[in-house]
């Protein structure tokens, strides 16, 4: 090949890679319609939220005190999931897919100013954690009631549910440690000032 034929041909191919890179980075945005579908879910939530709290406000003076707080505790997990929800939702989006602009927003969340897909993990991690302690703390206010008949627990089931737990704190306490150990020196110094 010539000296020219070369030359012509590498705007060609630049223009071609240009187009494939477009298209890789373009296919972000096949996302959309699954944060969409997120903020569906949220609304679901919304609705389960207000149905579990009508259910507490119309029985309140025919149940007991563990009865009201094994409610409330699931109204908590709901809000929980929720935020969960929120946090997948607008970080995810914000990291993957297209900026916000809520910069200077009065209702801009804190955490979204320095939100990037190592902290999003460690996030998620953490509010994974939470749900798993109220639902754990839900387990053990009803293991009272054991061996009675009058729960659906069982030991084996209250010791899984404990694994579990443990198992999300090891993998949070792991994707920290990870995450810690790759931090590069301008990264240590940026989250240090």
């Amino acid at each position: 090949m010539t000296e020219p034929q070369r030359a012509s041909s590498r705007p060609d191919q630049a223009r071609r890679l240009s187009l494939l890179a477009r298209l890789i980075f373009g296919s972000r945005w096949l996302q959309l319609p699954l944060y969409v579908g997120l903020i569906g879910a949220q609304a679901i939530y919304v609705l389960l939220f207000l149905k579990e709290l009508w259910h507490l406000g119309a029985s309140w003076d025919d149940v007991t005190e563990q009865q009201i707080m094994l409610a409330v505790l699931g109204l908590i997990d709901v809000v929980m999931i929720s935020n969960l929800l929120v946090m997948v939702i607008v970080g995810g989006y914000e990291t993957f897919v297209s900026r916000l602009n809520l910069r200077g927003h009065p209702d801009e969340p804190e955490w979204l100013s320095h939100v990037n897909a190592s902290a999003l993990k460690i996030k998620l991690a953490m509010a994974i954690i939470g749900i798993s302690s109220i639902s754990l703390l839900r387990t053990f206010i009803e293991a009272g009631s054991l061996g009675t008949g009058r729960t659906n627990y069982t030991e084996i089931g209250v010791m899984w549910q404990v694994l579990i737990h443990i198992t999300f704190i090891a993998s949070a306490i792991g994707i920290a440690w990870v995450d810690r150990l790759s931090e590069t020196p301008a990264r240590k110094d940026a989250n240090q000032h």
